[in-house]
């Protein structure tokens, strides 16, 4: 008895600290919500995106007005030792990311005998200088005559004139791409040269010099040359004043560009896409006073982040993901469903369901309007994932008009139930958008010109419906094929409407799990799209089978749990180097982090929950990481990028990451204590 007194004891020791790490970063996580009911961090990624934005106003002649001479500090600040700038934390430099902050720099006037600028210069050189940069990076130089745009791809005007059921239009291009790509039309037809102040020359950064450079499309030596052949046709019909169709094909760019502007300014809710579409409205010469402009670079503006000495601008601002994803970890930590915070929560992100028809409406003839988008703003382009989420934080809330809830839940499944790919998975913005070719045209060198479906937002779907039903195993049902039923009635509104997960059909869901079962890698986890990487992945599609089909898939559920365990580190957390989208042999390696150790938490927890086996040892192991690494003040801290734009090119760092994903593994992680 003494024995076992001990243990419970130590055992109430525990949960005891538990409760309150749990209970400090619950108070944390209240704390910064914002009055109208939202939560919103920083979303930070490469210095591009701010060094972009000095060229955009320094183009528009808007430089006085902002205060970009705090972009100078911020940009000294973001530089490494090594002299170069970062793709994400760690990498050792980026030779693009590199040359335009030196551009940045100097057109800040910063001079080129500046030891910055000198440490920056070596770094450039030594890999290649500017004509091995991407293709956007010599793009923006080419606006300033840095570059010359015989070395930019042609993409010809009359593309906007193809009709939707066209084997090839900009609605096979992923939104991201689209919204950034019509504007490029006119800005590459037109290819302007502007003079800035200070004007500038970047001639030092040609290894060759520039003299010698070479303005033309790199060649592969295989198949892939027929699109650089094609582009040389393209250039000599531009030469030859030849280009069918040009005047209207601009024309229909520029109205395409007016009629996506939100009411707010913003265009996609991405900054690539705003500065492409002011840089296009400057080649048409509008005004700086025109109220398109105006409320153009009021949105850039809005995307800034500035304190007393600095000043820098994120990618895009995602305070929709951020909310719902900040209500489930309160909840899951046991807050109460009707707590006043989360009621204000729950009814912003109501107030900010998406009505209109947007982008996705071209491939997708037979949805409704009812999903969500990442940002304030963004009524052309809501996302599967955003809107399974939010789904999930307003099931888990308890709202003073639950009928309106569940009505708005219920348009937002029917829409994701349309929103299904051929494959059996569900994709990011659009419907079947994955000619992968696109992708090896000289323009795309980010391979990041399509949006197929992807394992981490299927099995966000397929939570979604698991939270929404009941547990029973979709796989193992002999019913009818039609719908997928649910025995819990507890969710249908007064006026007896269906349940939102019955609007998903049992064969779609079938699909989609068989979808899942391929994409399991042979080691046992699933590739991350949207989060670093493999454990990311992995913890999400854990998550789905163990409410969805923890019986006719225990096997792939063993074995991604079984993975998840042979990757922990000797500290007792999880962390993945972005670098594994480059190197799949660097899969789950990585430094630990509270967001990554957070994931495999979650996804272990999930495992157990449907195997009835909990790898308590790893599970233990990495909840004392996360509570020894707690700062006083409730919040984790993470150096590394742990989101993702575009695989091996563009990363994120969303900082309220290492916050609310700590919260629901350790939510969880009691749950399961005091059940067992």
């Amino acid at each position: 008895m003494q024995i076992q007194d001990k243990v419970t004891a130590s055992s109430e020791a525990v949960l005891a600290k538990l409760d309150e790490i749990i209970a400090r970063s619950q108070e944390y996580l209240l704390s910064t919500q914002n009055p109208n009911g939202y939560w919103w961090a920083e979303l930070e990624s490469n210095v591009t995106i701010t060094a972009e934005v000095v060229l955009l106003h320094k183009i528009w002649g808007t430089d006085t007005t902002r205060p970009l001479n705090k972009i100078e500090k911020y940009l000294r600040s973001q530089q490494r030792s090594h002299g170069g700038w970062e793709l994400f934390y760690g990498d050792g430099g980026e030779l693009s990311t590199t040359v335009e902050a030196y551009m940045a720099l100097k057109l800040l006037g910063v001079p080129e005998t500046d030891p910055a600028l000198v440490k920056a210069k070596k770094f450039i050189l030594e890999r290649g200088g500017i004509s091995k940069t991407r293709i956007f990076t010599k793009m923006h130089l080419a606006l300033i005559g840095c570059y010359d745009w015989r070395g930019i791809p042609s993409i010809p005007p009359w593309l906007m004139l193809l009709p939707n059921n066209f084997p090839i239009t900009i609605y096979e291009m992923s939104s991201w791409a689209r919204g950034s790509t019509v504007p490029l039309l006119i800005l590459f037809d037109q290819k302007p040269v502007y003079i800035t102040n200070p004007a500038i020359s970047l001639d030092e950064l040609y290894v060759e010099g520039r003299e010698n450079a070479r303005f033309e499309l790199p060649r592969s030596g295989d198949w892939t040359d027929l699109f650089v052949m094609l582009d040389d046709a393209f250039k000599l019909a531009e030469n030859l004043n030849l280009v069918p169709f040009r005047h209207e094909g601009l024309k229909a760019a520029e109205k395409w560009v007016l009629e996506r502007q939100e009411d707010t300014g913003d265009w996609g809710g991405i900054i690539p896409a705003m500065l492409n579409s002011l840089l296009a409205l400057r080649c048409l010469h509008y005004n700086p006073a025109d109220p398109v402009i105006e409320r153009g670079l009021k949105a850039v503006d809005n995307f800034a982040l500035e304190t007393e000495t600095d000043y820098w601008i994120q990618p895009c601002i995602s305070p929709v993901w951020d909310t719902a994803l900040v209500m489930r970890s309160l909840v899951d930590s046991g807050l109460s469903p009707d707590h006043p915070a989360l009621q204000r929560g729950g009814q912003w992100l109501l107030d900010k369901q998406i009505l209109d028809y947007g982008d996705w409406a071209v491939k997708n003839r037979q949805g409704k309007p009812g999903g969500w988008a990442f940002e304030f703003d963004n009524r052309f382009y809501p996302d599967v994932d955003d809107t399974a989420v939010v789904v999930m934080a307003l099931q888990a809330v308890q709202l003073s008009n639950e009928p309106l809830k569940q009505a708005a839940i219920a348009r937002a499944v029917n829409w994701i139930a349309t929103m299904q790919c051929t494959p059996g998975g569900w994709a990011a913005f659009d419907l079947n958008n994955d000619q992968d070719w696109l992708n090896l045209i000289p323009y795309g060198d980010l391979k990041a010109m399509i949006d197929p479906n992807t394992a981490d937002v299927t099995a966000r779907v397929l939570e979604m419906v698991g939270k929404l039903g009941d547990s029973q195993e979709l796989g193992a049902r002999s019913q009818e094929p039609g719908e997928f039923k649910t025995q819990n009635s507890k969710f249908k509104t007064q006026n007896s409407s269906p349940h939102p997960s019955s609007l998903i059909p049992h064969p779609s869901l079938d699909r989609a799990l068989t979808y899942l079962r391929q994409e399991q890698e042979p080691e046992g986890c699933w590739f991350g799209r949207w989060g670093v990487n493999y454990i990311y992945g992995t913890s999400g599609v854990l998550a789905a089978l163990s409410l969805i089909a923890p019986q006719t898939h225990q096997r792939e559920i063993e074995r991604g749990a079984g993975w998840l365990v042979s990757c922990q580190n000797p500290d007792g957390g999880w962390g993945e180097t972005c670098f594994s989208y480059n190197d799949p042999t660097l899969k789950g390696q990585g430094d630990s982090t509270a967001s990554q150790t957070a994931w495999a938490i979650i996804g272990l927890l999930a495992a157990g929950d449907a195997t009835g086996q909990y790898e308590m040892d790893a599970i233990e192991n990495g909840v004392s990481y996360l509570i020894k690494t707690q700062r006083p003040n409730g919040t984790w801290d993470e150096d590394y990028f742990t989101g993702t734009g575009f695989p091996c090119h563009f990363y994120l760092k969303y900082h309220l990451y290492q916050q609310h994903f700590p919260l629901t593994a350790l939510g969880r992680y009691r749950a399961v204590k005091q059940k067992i």
